[in-house]
């Protein structure tokens, strides 16, 4: 009998062992990953569309387009697309990005046949009603006009504005006159131009009946690449911008500025950072801004990596009257990133904990599929986890100080508060 009064003995391990994906291209040209693992007969499909917001050439378009794939075909209505999902213990989502949109079907293996049937009519055959566009508009709307009375979504926005630029698809916030000026005719244009260029990704216990069945079904949606895009990124004026709010007692800040992509010889390195910086509830910031003075209840740095550009940024909610001593603290923690050397007990226990923590995000076939979508995006050798693991455990102090004054300059941080 197991003595529950003795904790178990600490054991360290550096392996990040990926399902090993088998990789085809479909007749129709598509790329597709099959991810089989678990001992659930549950299957996820997955479609990775090339129709993100970069692609857009009418605001919005994007995001509507995506949502109205699931609001009725010409035999079937929004509702009766939900009961059937409902009927089947099916779940099917939807999730419009920056750079892609991602569709996806969680299903039992015994009903995969009728529940992917469906999702390929609605690839298909989605009406993009005029009824459905109103009732989109008016949620989105609704929501936008709540958003917009919190300090952290517009600190957010400007942020973006001011890294990016305002009319940059990373830097763009949709506006309520964009939102009523958008057509159907905008919306299914966007769709019919971008939503036939797909990678298919697949996971969970997949037998060989499974494995046919959709690769028959998805084979039969026309496939039609879409040619990449470039757009430059605007020039901020100023890096420093405060806003105020009416009767607000609070300020958003958010701090950041351009960061380097996945590919970069340097990114565990700045990854791992920011870990250090504000990445877990241990970082300096928390232990800082939080823990010792008291300014705000969470404080964060995290490091976003997108397909065309990648930034860090740093957030927090405070008191007006903290605003500019909180900005002075972050600000001492970037230089000390800079200038003093990171102590060796507060190293192990930050690489400890980041090593854990990824370890800990594939439990499940699910999970393997999002690391491996990764892999493929963001065009990084098929062992980068793996590889960023090593680069972590053996990173030295003198590394981080060196990679700290060249990536983590307080004077080189766009900051903003609104509030």
């Amino acid at each position: 009998m197991i003595d529950r009064s003795i904790a178990p003995a600490f054991t360290r391990s550096i392996d990040f062992q990926l399902i090993q994906p088998e990789e085809l291209v479909l007749p129709n040209g598509a790329k597709a990953f099959f991810v089989s693992g678990g001992t659930q007969s549950v299957i996820r499909v997955e479609l990775i569309l090339k129709a993100g917001r970069w692609f857009e050439s009418t605001w919005g378009a994007s995001y509507f387009s995506s949502q109205l794939l699931s609001k009725g075909t010409s035999k079937k209505s929004s509702f009766e697309i939900a009961q059937l999902f409902d009927q089947y213990g099916a779940h099917f989502e939807i999730s419009p990005g920056l750079d892609v949109v991602s569709i996806s079907l969680y299903t039992l293996a015994k009903n995969l046949s009728p529940t992917l049937s469906l999702v390929r009519e609605l690839l298909e055959d989605s009406v993009f009603s005029e009824k459905e566009i109103a009732q989109l508009k008016t949620i989105y709307l609704q929501n936008l006009k709540v958003n917009n009375e919190k300090t952290s979504f517009q600190a957010s926005k400007l942020f973006r504005k001011k890294l990016f630029g305002e009319n940059h698809p990373y830097g763009k916030e949709l506006e309520a006159e964009e939102v009523q000026a958008l057509t159907r005719d905008q919306l299914a244009e966007h769709y019919t131009t971008f939503g036939k260029d797909f990678t298919i990704l697949v996971s969970g216990k997949i037998d060989t009946i499974s494995r046919q069945n959709i690769i028959d079904e998805l084979s039969a949606l026309p496939f039609v690449a879409v040619a990449d895009k470039e757009i430059k990124t605007g020039t901020p004026d100023t890096l420093h911008e405060r806003i105020g709010k009416k009767g607000s007692v609070q300020s958003s800040i958010r701090m950041g500025t351009k960061a380097i992509a996945r590919a970069h010889a340097d990114y565990a390195s700045v990854l791992f950072l920011n870990h250090i910086l504000g990445g877990y509830f241990g970082s300096r910031l928390m232990k800082n801004i939080r823990e010792e003075k008291g300014l705000s209840y969470g404080i964060y740095s995290s490091l976003h990596t997108l397909q065309q550009d990648n930034y860090t940024v740093i957030g927090a909610d405070v008191n007006n009257e903290n605003l500019d001593l909180t900005f002075e603290e972050i600000r001492k923690e970037l230089k000390r990133l800079r200038t003093e050397l990171i102590d060796e007990e507060e190293l192990e226990i930050a690489r400890n904990h980041f090593i854990g923590s990824l370890q800990a995000e594939i439990t499940t076939p699910f999970a393997h599929a999002d690391k491996i979508k990764n892999i493929y995006l963001f065009g990084v050798q098929k062992d980068y986890y793996q590889n960023l693991i090593n680069s972590i455990d053996s990173i030295q102090r003198e590394e981080l100080i060196a990679i700290a004054a060249q990536y983590f300059s307080e004077d080189k941080f766009i900051e903003v508060a609104v509030g």
